[in-house]
């Protein structure tokens, strides 16, 4: 069994959407300055790296972090490899092979950003088109290696809106670099953010059998 955590390691200097922070920590009591212990304090939006979208992030009257669905973000997962250079349209998911698929992760050369700090704009997303076609197809899950899933200066959050009113949970940010395509088991849990339209997440990949 070998696990692949596909979370971005979050820090100061990372990228982050425009305008929104990026995490800061900072110590509240530190043993070397005589506390008992150390006590830090984090501060970050909730979209920050490696995240989830709740249906509220972009549904008026959505529900939030605390009702998504445990089992669409546990379970067989497959990661499929995309060659586009900028938008992933439906003729590239009936490529793909994705029928019976119910969570899908998709690994493009947006990982060749991640090194980056500043935020990069030409970002592969999903068009609004290729959403409708991941629910009605049955997917519960779509995961990106970006901080999107929509293409920036979209006019409208058409493909968020997609896959919310769909029932499907969205995780954006993930790190695909050390993943080949093919299939695992998917564990991806936000923090438990009472009303939150969104919440970072630890998210690992699982290849071989579970013990």
């Amino acid at each position: 069994m070998r696990i692949y955590d596909i979370t971005r390691s979050l820090h100061s200097e990372m990228a982050t959407w425009p305008g929104e922070p990026g995490p800061t920590l900072s110590q509240l009591k530190q043993m070397s300055a005589g506390d008992t212990a150390d006590v830090s304090h984090l501060s970050l939006g909730v979209h920050t790296g490696t995240h989830v979208d709740a249906p509220r992030h972009f549904i008026p009257g959505g529900s939030g972090v605390e009702s998504l669905s445990l089992e669409a973000m546990l379970g067989p997962a497959r990661v499929v490899q995309v060659e586009h250079e900028a938008t992933i349209e439906v003729s590239e998911l009936e490529r793909l092979g994705l029928e019976g698929v119910q969570r899908v992760r998709f690994r493009t050369r947006n990982g060749d950003a991640w090194h980056e700090s500043e935020f990069r704009e030409d970002f592969v997303s999903l068009a609004p088109e290729a959403a409708s076609w991941l629910v009605a197809h049955g997917m519960t899950l779509v995961g990106v290696d970006y901080l999107s899933v929509e293409a920036f200066n979209a006019p409208a959050p058409l493909t968020h809106q997609a896959l919310l009113n769909g029932g499907v949970v969205i995780v954006e940010g993930l790190d695909l670099r050390a993943v080949e395509p093919g299939d695992y088991f998917l564990s991806c849990l936000p923090l438990k953010l009472m009303h939150a339209d969104g919440a970072p997440a630890r998210v690992v990949l699982i290849d071989g059998t579970l013990n």
